[in-house]
């Protein structure tokens, strides 16, 4: 890789981000600017996908609002991303939650991992 992007990419690479993983119970808090005024939007839900390396490393995260699932993808360098706090972690045997679509309420529960 070109040295001139990669000192580029350190320079905004963020330190405080948590380690999460797919399966991830999460609230990611975004910056939403509307006109001239800036708030914070939370997104609560679980990581179906994580991708990419380095400075361009993205998640996946669906909830299900109001019957609809909906997913957004954000990249954890951004600095739209204020915070991601990891509500609860999840015992998965799959690196990609796909099969979370087609299914809604009981069967669509993530066990809880148990750390000792």
């Amino acid at each position: 890789m070109n040295p001139i992007i990669a000192e580029l990419e350190n320079e905004q690479k963020k330190k405080n981000i948590p380690d999460v993983e797919p399966g991830d119970s999460v609230k990611v808090f975004v910056r939403i600017k509307e006109g001239n005024k800036e708030r914070t939007q939370a997104f609560e839900g679980v990581i179906i996908k994580k991708q990419g390396c380095g400075f361009r490393k993205t998640i996946t995260v669906r909830r299900v609002f109001q019957g609809i699932g909906v997913e957004r993808v954000f990249p954890l360098h951004s600095p739209k991303i204020e915070n991601i706090k990891i509500l609860r972690k999840g015992r998965v045997r799959r690196s990609r939650l796909y099969y979370l679509r087609e299914r809604t309420g009981k069967a669509a529960r993530i066990k809880e991992k148990v750390t000792r």
